[in-house]
Order: C-alpha cells, then sequence, then structure tokens
C-alpha cells in the first residue's frame, strides 16, 4: 500500500470539497486516513490458506456451524463501510479448523474492497479448498452504509446473502438457517 499516494489523493480530496488542509483540524488527516486504510483493507496482505491449514482430525461428519462473526468491510462502489454478522457451517470430511480460524478467515476476506456477495462466496469458495469438507455454508448478513448514511437512507435495512458448495442437504441447510436465528 503507498501511504504517500492516499495521503496525497486525501489531501486533493479536501481542497476538491473547498476545504483548506492546512487548517489545525485537517493537517493530519491525509496521514490519520492512510494509516486507517492500511489497518482496514489489510486482507490484502493475508491469506485464508494460512489460516485454515490448522486442523484436526475427527471421526464424526456432524455439522460444524460457528455463529455471528462480527466483521466490518469496505463497498467497492462507494468506498463506504458495510458491518454485520457472518454465519459459517460445514459438514466435516475427516477434519475440522480451530474455530478462530473461521474467524480470522472471514476477517481476511472483510479487511479489502468488497461487495457482500463475493465476500460471502470467497470465504465459503476457501472454506471448500482448504478444509476438503462434503459441504459448506456461509451466511451474511450485513448493513451497508451506502444504504443507510446517503441515497435512501433506510436506517437498519439489512441485506443477506449466502452461498452453498459442495453436498450440503437442503434438510442441513434448513437446520443452519434455525439455529442461526436463536
Amino acid at each position: 500500500m503507498d501511504k504517500q499516494k492516499i495521503k496525497d489523493a486525501i489531501n486533493n480530496l479536501l481542497q476538491a470539497i473547498g476545504e483548506d488542509p492546512s487548517r489545525e483540524g485537517l493537517i493530519d488527516t491525509p496521514d490519520r486516513v492512510a494509516r486507517m486504510y492500511e489497518e482496514i483493507l489489510a486482507g490484502y496482505n493475508d491469506d485464508a490458506s494460512i489460516h485454515l491449514s490448522k486442523t484436526f482430525n475427527v471421526q464424526t461428519s456432524d455439522i460444524v456451524i460457528e455463529k455471528d462473526i462480527m466483521f466490518s468491510s469496505m463497498c467497492e462502489h462507494h468506498l463506504m463501510p458495510f458491518f454485520g454478522k457472518i454465519h459459517i457451517a460445514y459438514i466435516p470430511n475427516g477434519k475440522v479448523v480451530g474455530l478462530s480460524k473461521l474467524a480470522r478467515c472471514v476477517e481476511t476476506y472483510a479487511r479489502r474492497l468488497q461487495l457482500q456477495e463475493k465476500l460471502t462466496r470467497e470465504i465459503c469458495e476457501a472454506i471448500m479448498t482448504h478444509l476438503k469438507p462434503i459441504g459448506a455454508i456461509v451466511i451474511c448478513e450485513a448493513e451497508h452504509t451506502c444504504m443507510t448514511c446517503r441515497g435512501v437512507r433506510k436506517m437498519g435495512s439489512k441485506t443477506i446473502t449466502y452461498s452453498v458448495l459442495g453436498n450440503m442437504p437442503q434438510s442441513d441447510i434448513d437446520k443452519v438457517f434455525r439455529l442461526i436465528k436463536e
């Protein structure tokens, strides 16, 4: 990430909206914004395969569900935040991953410029690729500030996306949706 280019861009943005970048409250803003982007877009320097490589052998194929993994991301259309929770369920095929690793996988993809639909699918594909489960489902519920703070301004509206890969029977999908509502 080129922090100087970000600082220059923010300085130009401040001037373009009619602000004085040299006034007291804005002097350090370009640097703060550059550091912010370095933090919230850190997923470009992360690899989900590292997090999902620490597995444990199991003899069961019972569904594993990790629900309410809170996340925030940046919409690639408006560069505005969206946030919510992700639920992950998979049917192991001889191995499971540590539960914190699922949350780390979410962070890897959430800390990039994103579309919610793409985020949901990328997480599901990573789980299928690296854990090789029988099947997986990822459900994402999010509030988009590009809908709540601008445009239609519908506070509290949520978007739900889900991705199902592998052999996930409909009865298991229904069970997962019931359990995440609890």
